[in-house]
């Protein structure tokens, strides 16, 4: 083949081949779009999951000891987890730090047990927007506990996020809200969990750690069970059962929503826990919003959003 007949065919090879990467890019930005919008969806659908858990609650303590409420939390939760895992793959069941998984169940049934208490009298959204506070706390936390290094931004982020959650607990007609510190000891308590969980990444599978999340609180609630026991009625009962399904399938929605998507596109969106919040606590339960649980919740947000903002850009900064 001659030089005058090859230059015409290299040329159009070339732009064939031009045209199938943008074709390929193009595919590849689309199938992230998608992924992305996934990802919100299934993290828009967890904070739902979980504010309707805490409403359910809510609910159920008015008529129902602490204990019992959170023995079908965990109880329910717990026979459908080990039910899936049973019969699909039992060998999911042994962890590699079992002492961990335990403390980590541990530390999900303290949070249980105060967010419990908090939702028998404290206003739904105060608790709610308290509970934003956990990744700032995560973030302080990870310093001692994680080894991790905090800079001077990141650290006046936590201090800002803390101050909005003083403005939600701080005096109201010049009396300290000392019941707020029942919510504040579960997103301590909440923070510690989420690190706990971090350690056992990559050392247990996700089903391991699922199925090991409500061993603590269904074994203490059980044999405190039978002295705090109100037979339900036909509504009571069902609302347990929907209790202990909405735990479950709420973090079912939580791993979906990391799994189509990276964390800096759906973990921003867990802040729509609050908007829930706020639509449960005006429609359902009749309780208006203080201005400084408005003010606390809107720096919490902005401190977390902020923090996460740093975390991204020194993860960029380290790759």
């Amino acid at each position: 083949m001659s030089t005058g007949e090859s230059a015409p065919a290299a040329a159009e090879a070339a732009r064939a081949e031009a045209a199938l990467a943008e074709n390929t890019l193009a595919e590849r930005a689309l199938a992230e779009r998608r992924s992305g919008r996934a990802g919100i969806f299934w993290m828009m659908l967890t904070t739902l999951l979980f504010v309707t858990q805490d409403a359910t609650i809510r609910v159920l303590t008015k008529s129902y000891p602490v204990v019992e409420v959170a023995w079908a939390r965990f109880a329910v939760h717990m026979l459908l987890v080990g039910t899936v895992v049973a019969w699909r793959s039992p060998h999911l069941m042994v962890s590699h730090r079992l002492p961990l998984q335990l403390v980590r169940s541990c530390l999900l049934l303290a949070t249980t047990l105060f967010a419990v208490l908090a939702l028998r009298s404290i206003p739904f959204a105060e608790v709610q927007a308290i509970a934003a506070a956990v990744p700032v706390l995560i973030t302080a936390l990870s310093v001692p506990l994680l080894g991790e290094k905090v800079g001077w931004r990141r650290w006046v982020g936590v201090l800002v996020g803390m101050a909005g959650a003083l403005i939600i607990v701080g005096p109201v007609g010049g009396t300290f809200q000392w019941a707020l510190a029942l919510p504040l000891a579960a997103a301590f308590s909440n923070a510690l969990y989420q690190i706990a969980t971090r350690k056992l990444r990559g050392v247990d599978s996700p089903t391991t750690t699922i199925f090991y999340t409500g061993m603590a609180g269904t074994v203490a609630c059980t044999l405190a069970l039978p002295f705090n026991w109100v037979t339900p009625d036909l509504t009571g009962a069902a609302l347990m059962i929907l209790l202990g399904t909405l735990g479950g399938i709420s973090h079912f929605c939580l791993i979906r929503a990391y799994s189509a998507a990276p964390a800096a596109t759906v973990a921003p969106f867990g802040y729509t826990t609050l908007v829930w919040a706020a639509v449960y606590s005006l429609m359902l339960f009749g309780e208006e919003l203080r201005l400084s649980t408005i003010l606390g919740t809107a720096v919490i947000v902005g401190s977390g959003v902020y923090i996460f903002y740093r975390e991204q850009m020194r993860s960029r900064q380290s790759s």
